[in-house]
């Protein structure tokens, strides 16, 4: 298996990674948000039509 970050083969105390550095490599990324998913953005302010009676807040 090769490191996800440089290629390089992956050593063992640091499976999937070739070293400590390409695993704070790594996890960097996750905490500043690099790695998403995309997306689409919901409407959390209105999630049904409020035009409706049925769906108005009592």
């Amino acid at each position: 298996m090769s490191c996800p970050i440089c290629g390089r083969k992956a050593d063992e105390k640091y499976k999937p990674f070739c070293s400590r550095r390409c695993a704070d490599i790594d996890l960097g990324k996750w905490l500043t948000g690099s790695y998403t998913i995309p997306a689409e953005a919901i409407d959390d302010e209105n999630p049904e039509d409020l035009s409706d009676p049925k769906h108005r807040p009592q």
